[in-house]
């Protein structure tokens, strides 16, 4: 088949530039790491090792996706890096430098100097076809780009994508702010606010490397199933030194063996308990009694105990952590005795006086008057005793609250005590009391409305120096302690005023789909505007009723009929059902992953999907399995109803709902 001239030049072009690519990668590999230290030739070394990485070439996407030319002009292709010829000219230009923005914001209305953009049309690596925008042409007719639905609609099996091809202007907004700002993304459904919030950290990066890369950037998803999701998407925009955890692993200090109810930990969860807490530890600084008396030499100094009461007011008071104040105070009692030998006639130094604080003497009265702490002994004293509680917490905590926290058959010691998982952010916290958290240069938190008042302190004390990206959807709070306000959690974040911004247009769930999911939101989040799909795709929804006992065999029907095609499935069920979907799979020979089991296993075609770990994930077909027990599995009808819309809507083409029971009556209307 020939190919139009146009494009066979766009094409020769791209094998120039990945010839390139492949010119700095080998030269990378050449340099010989030379260094007068060993320090210094291993951070050399890992530099060099992180830059090669970078340079990777991937054969199944294209190194640029658009063009851009000016009215001045300049023309520029932009792709996922920065390629240059032997001369140091680009080829490419990285998405994230400024003069690709235009790329994704020029419009009819502002061009910003482009004349031409330019899309590409792409298949496993090569380019198929372009279409173009004439921006300043005012008589060319508004459309809709083709290419771009197509790259959004491209079906796909593994982890997410990125979207460089695909970001829109108000996403691109967010991707470029600041460094200093925090920013707020409230976002329906497949707006893209995962993506957008990866492509942040990609792009803070590129323009903040020297002080991201020394002070690091986090992403924080609800589980490993989500964190496996989107690993592969900072890679494949070079950027491999980003850490991924989850709020459970961030402030994993104990082994976590202990379930709390659902009201203990609600209530472990609320700000209160910070209070509660830094009580807890303060409380432990003595008042002295007796004066400090240290012998040196032939005579003994003595500092009265006002004058230690003195000191240690002062101390408690500056601000400092608890450790760091007190590892003060042996020097500022030594310098009590210093200045007393001074008004004696002596000439101490400062050698006496750090003598004088190493003493046994100083270490001994420092010890009974600001002892050592422990977290976990601290919060077992906390858990296990009544009246302690009852001190720390008497005018924060009702009785009946106290009466909640208590364990009610306290352990012998700590190290026998069951920790749950709200007891791990409530150490985390004593910890913080103890000393300061070392901070991040800047976090990006995905699905934030989950996380309870002690989980976002806990967030917040990694980005107290630098900025966060808050990711959520409130109409998708599926935990008991859910945000119903942005303004309430970015206030526990440390962030108090921080922007928000909504994001209500949706790119990858289609509109049937949406529309079918929005039934749910006047019962489960009033006042929350349903998103619009912007697809002119409205995708397929199927509702499949059947008769009892029968919905697992047409599930298997469906999955059947679905794997004929191309792209990934996800059969999302019951948590209880799970085992019985998996087995009714296998059984006809359907291989298929189940998310939440098989770790780091995102490579199948077909994933079951308990419902409980579906949140932030994206099939291109979903087969939901009895909607009704879904939301029951919830502790109360809210969360029930909010869990299924998390649930329908991880499709991006098409949905089915497979259900025996009667469907919710928000979805039977």
């Amino acid at each position: 088949m020939s190919v139009a001239p146009e494009l066979r030049k766009e094409q020769e072009y791209l094998a120039a530039a990945r010839e390139a690519l492949r010119r700095m990668r080998e030269q990378t590999l050449s340099l010989q790491v030379q260094a007068h230290d060993p320090i210094s030739a291993e951070h050399l070394a890992r530099t060099l090792h992180l830059r090669a990485a970078s340079l990777a070439d991937d054969p199944t996407t294209t190194l640029f996706f658009g063009r851009v030319d000016t009215d001045q002009g300049e023309r520029w292709y932009i792709g996922r890096r920065h390629v240059a010829d032997t001369s140091g000219d680009p080829l490419v230009i990285d998405w994230r430098a400024q003069m690709s923005t235009a790329f994704y914001r020029a419009s009819r209305s502002e061009p910003m100097h482009v004349t031409l953009r330019r899309r590409f049309g792409l298949d496993r690596g090569a380019i198929t076809a372009y279409e173009d925008e004439h921006l300043q042409d005012r008589a060319e007719q508004e459309a809709r780009s083709r290419i771009l639905a197509e790259e959004i609609e491209r079906p796909r099996v593994g982890p997410m994508r990125d979207i460089v091809a695909t970001i829109q202007p108000e996403q691109d907004e967010i991707v470029r702010a600041g460094a200093e700002q925090t920013i707020c993304v409230q976002g329906a459904p497949g707006t893209g606010k995962t993506a957008v919030g990866l492509h942040r950290a990609a792009w803070l990066l590129y323009a903040f490397r020297d002080r991201l890369a020394r002070s690091g950037v986090l992403v924080i998803g609800p589980n490993r199933a989500f964190l496996e999701h989107i690993g592969a998407v900072l890679p494949a925009l070079g950027e491999v030194a980003v850490g991924h955890t989850t709020i459970e692993e961030l402030v994993a200090s104990v082994p976590v063996r202990g379930v709390d109810s659902t009201e203990t930990a609600v209530l472990k969860g609320d700000a209160r308990l910070a209070e509660v807490l830094r009580r807890a530890v303060w409380s432990r600084v003595g008042r002295a009694s007796e004066a400090l008396v240290v012998p040196r030499g032939s005579r003994k100094w003595r500092v009265p105990a006002y004058e230690v009461n003195g000191i240690i007011d002062e101390l408690a008071s500056r601000g400092v952590r608890y450790d760091a104040a007190r590892q003060m105070l042996p020097q500022r009692l030594a310098h009590a005795v210093l200045l007393q030998m001074e008004r004696a006639g002596d000439s101490p130094d400062d050698r006496v006086q750090d003598s004088v604080a190493r003493s046994s003497i100083v270490k001994r009265y420092v010890q009974s008057l600001w002892p050592a702490l422990d977290p976990r002994a601290v919060l077992f004293e906390l858990l296990s005793d009544p009246s302690a509680l009852a001190t720390h917490a008497g005018n924060l905590l009702t009785e009946d609250e106290q009466q909640v926290l208590l364990w009610d058959k306290a352990p012998r010691s700590k190290g026998a005590a069951r920790w749950s998982v709200a007891d791990a952010v409530l150490l985390d916290e004593l910890a913080d009391h103890l000393e300061r958290t070392p901070s991040l240069g800047h976090v990006v938190l995905d699905e934030a409305q989950d996380l309870s008042p002690m989980q976002l302190r806990a967030v917040g004390r990694r980005c107290t120096t630098g900025a966060a990206t808050v990711l959520g959807d409130i109409a998708q709070g599926t935990t008991p302690w859910a945000t119903d306000s942005w303004e309430e959690s970015l206030e526990h974040l440390g962030k108090p005023g921080s922007h928000v911004e909504v994001l209500d247009r949706g790119f990858r769930v289609p509109a049937s789909v949406i529309e079918y999911a929005a039934q749910l939101l006047p019962h489960m989040a009033a006042g929350l505007g349903a998103p619009v799909s912007v697809r002119e795709n409205p995708g397929r929804l199927t509702i499949s009723g059947t008769a009892p006992g029968e919905a697992l065999a047409r599930v298997v029907d469906v999955v059947t009929a679905e794997v004929a095609e191309p792209g990934s499935v996800g059969v999302i069920a019951p948590d209880a059902q799970v085992e019985a979907v998996s087995k009714a799979l296998s059984d006809k020979g359907i291989e298929h992953g189940v998310l939440g089991r098989d770790h780091g296993d995102v490579e199948h075609q077909v994933d079951v999907v308990p419902a409980s770990v579906a949140k932030g994930l994206e099939f291109d077909r979903v087969v939901v399995l009895e909607p009704a027990a879904i939301a029951a599995a919830e502790p109360d009808e809210r969360t029930g109803l909010r869990r299924l819309y998390v649930v329908l809507t991880r499709a991006v083409s098409a949905l089915t709902v497979v259900h025996s029971e009667p469907l919710p009556a928000a979805l039977s209307a």
